[in-house]
């Protein structure tokens, strides 16, 4: 025969920090009552009580001037204030999980929610979370949540903010959530199941699956106990709860192959040792591959931690304020959301997931309430001030996110690392807009780091530097007269425009930005344009490069040419009279002849008798020199044919 040990049988953390609350009290010598039994086992509350410290179980039996522990299921609101006004001293072994709960509660009614409590309406852990709010409501089950609902239809719309019994089974919790979900429009959620609890629970499943036969350890009281022999005893069908060694019955294993043993969270580890030791003088025991030895896990339950070591546990539940986390000892550990990452944007269900197992910094440890702060973003940070002193030696490049900008510069995220970046080293122009980078991601050199004044700069320009030289090195190796780039106008002159063509800076003239006669190339390009130009020419020894940006393509004469010919008809504009015509412009950049002759149908002193300055007007073109590029245009033309009419 093979037994097999459930690596979670046993003292949960909240149960252990309890009993270590009453043992400390009793060896401080100090005169003390707990209020209710300390947890739900009687062998612990004997010892307890041989020991001094005995349990009431109504706080007006409570002398006067005796300190009174609060067991770990907790007390509701009503308790603490009656503790209060007594003067009592109050040592609070509620464990975290529980206050949790009687914060959500307390929290939901304050908004105006209705508390729905799921779990069993006698369990001192229920009635306790039930005193934090003055209406709860308690479901054992889905069908009573459902039938609830049912008796009038309106509740679907309530505000409903529904947490679990800390020790109730999963399987009740995923049923009563699937109702609310399907059913309720307006309700939140809070998986309140203890992770050491459901762990403790899936073992269970497996072991019974597993072996011929169960033997669940613990006081019979023990609400988490019962449900463990309830759940073996669906998947095995040889199940004994057995109080201590005394009530096992070995007889029951003689004709199976294999037995597992697990326990509530109220079990002491001596009571499971003498179970297992017991068992071990009956039957010979063959160490299966998931036997554990019980002196290591005794040694994991009280295992410290300390403030600033790295250690790894396993993701049990993700709420809206914290990532609780199983670390294998006797603290409940848990990441605030201000602690999970530098990146304030970043969500919690996209880093973590439930069964991950991470490494972890240990923040702070309070071993009073048997809670451990920890800290992924420290301990991410810790490791990014290594690579961020690598890159530095390096001399590599990484990439950040512009955070802040302030009087000297930028703020830059590096990997969780702050990195200041000077306003010289940013790439922009003095006096330019810093604030044009802040959210936009960049990359950057480390110019220095000092861990110890937590210092590190950085540069954007050493980057852009580098690629400018990298790009002008390509350019000038590829360079020839008449290739295209797509540049940006950086600067104006009054004699011209200098554009980057991607690394090098070249020279667009004034007269070869427009085929117009231009006074000012701010007439044409401002600086931030992007334009396409062509190389004229270029000098590699003195690294000039002369740009024309004016092209065929837009030659005004050669749109004229393509678009009008003699005969057409064309709209003009009068531009400028002379004693022997008018100017007119046919399309920008290309003006006609109105020869004085061809203003009018009769004979005309001067043009201004009939046409003024900006003047449109309709005309004939009547002649073309292509060669001179010269245009003669006919208002008369027009006119002559009505007058035939008449």
């Amino acid at each position: 025969m093979k037994v097999y040990l459930a690596k979670t049988a046993g003292f949960c953390f909240g149960v252990s920090r309890a009993v270590e609350m009453v043992e400390k009290a009793a060896a401080d010598g100090l005169r003390a009552v707990t209020l209710g039994p300390i947890i739900h086992n009687r062998h612990v509350v004997e010892r307890f009580a041989s020991l001094g410290v005995r349990a009431v179980d109504d706080p007006a039996e409570i002398p006067d001037g005796c300190a009174v522990i609060i067991r770990s299921h907790g007390v509701g609101r009503a308790v603490y204030e009656q503790l209060e006004r007594r003067g009592l001293r109050v040592l609070d072994a509620t464990c975290p999980f529980v206050k949790r709960i009687h914060e959500l509660v307390r929290r939901a009614e304050a908004r105006g929610r209705q508390p729905v409590i799921i779990g069993t309406r006698s369990h001192p852990e229920v009635l306790a979370i039930a005193g934090w709010c003055d209406a709860p409501l308690v479901f054992e089950s889905a069908e009573e949540l459902n039938a609830w609902l049912s008796e009038a239809p309106e509740r679907r719309e309530w505000p409903l903010t529904m947490v679990c019994q800390t020790t109730s089974t999963a399987s009740i919790w995923k049923s009563c959530c699937e109702t609310v979900k399907k059913q309720c429009t307006n309700a939140e959620i809070f998986d309140t199941i203890c992770g050491a609890t459901e762990k403790r629970q899936k073992e269970a499943i497996a072991l019974a699956g597993l072996c011929d036969a169960m033997v669940i350890v613990g006081d019979a009281m023990s609400s988490n106990t019962k449900r463990l022999a309830m759940i073996c005893r669906e998947h095995c069908s040889n199940v004994s709860l057995v109080d201590s060694a005394d009530e096992l019955d070995t007889k029951l294993f003689s004709d199976v192959q294999s037995v597992g043993i697990t326990a509530g969270a109220s079990t002491p580890a001596w009571i499971i040792k003498e179970v297992n030791n017991h068992m071990s003088e009956e039957i010979r025991v063959e160490n299966g591959a998931m036997e554990e030895n019980f002196a290591e896990l005794l040694e994991q339950s009280i295992k410290t931690l300390n403030t600033g070591e790295k250690v790894t546990g396993v993701v049990t539940s993700i709420t809206p304020t914290e990532v609780y986390v199983d670390l294998g000892t006797k603290h409940a550990g848990y990441i605030p959301y201000s602690e999970i990452s530098s990146d304030p944007n970043v969500k919690a269900e996209e880093l973590f997931h439930v069964g991950d197992e991470i490494e972890v910094y240990v923040v702070r440890v309070n071993d009073m309430e048997g809670t451990v702060m920890l800290s992924k973003k420290r301990l991410d940070a810790a490791k990014s001030w290594d690579e961020v002193e690598k890159a530095c030696e390096e001399k590599t490049v990484v990439e950040g996110l512009i955070t802040e900008e302030n009087k000297g510069g930028l703020v830059a995220n590096v990997k969780g690392v702050r990195v200041f970046i000077p306003a010289s080293q940013t790439g922009i122009p003095k006096g330019g807009d810093l604030g044009q980078l802040v959210r936009q991601t960049v990359k950057l050199k480390i110019t220095e780091v000092n861990r110890a004044r937590r210092r590190v700069v950085g540069s954007i320009r050493a980057v852009t530097a580098e690629a400018r030289k990298a790009a002008a090195e390509k350019i000038w190796s590829e360079i020839e007269v008449g290739k295209k780039y797509h540049g940006v106008v950086k600067s104006l002159t009054s004699y011209g425009a200098f554009v980057d063509i991607g690394g090098v800076d070249g020279m667009v003239h004034v007269s070869e930005l427009s085929w117009s006669r231009i006074k000012n190339p701010a007439e044409v390009v401002k600086v931030g344009d992007e334009i396409e130009v062509y190389v004229i020419g270029f000098d590699p020894e003195k690294k000039k490069i002369s740009l024309g940006y004016k092209t065929a393509e837009t030659n005004p004469w050669n749109i004229f040419m393509n678009q009008f010919h003699v005969g057409d008809v064309a709209h003009v504009k009068i531009v400028k009279l002379m004693t022997f015509g008018a100017f007119a412009e046919i399309i920008p950049g290309v003006d006609g002849l109105i020869h004085i002759s061809q203003i009018a149908d009769r004979r005309i002193g001067k043009p201004e008798d009939v046409l003024s300055e900006g003047q449109e007007v309709d005309v004939k073109i009547i002649d073309v020199d292509a060669e001179n590029k010269r245009i003669s245009l006919s208002i008369r033309a027009l006119l002559v044919p009505q007058d035939d009419e008449m």
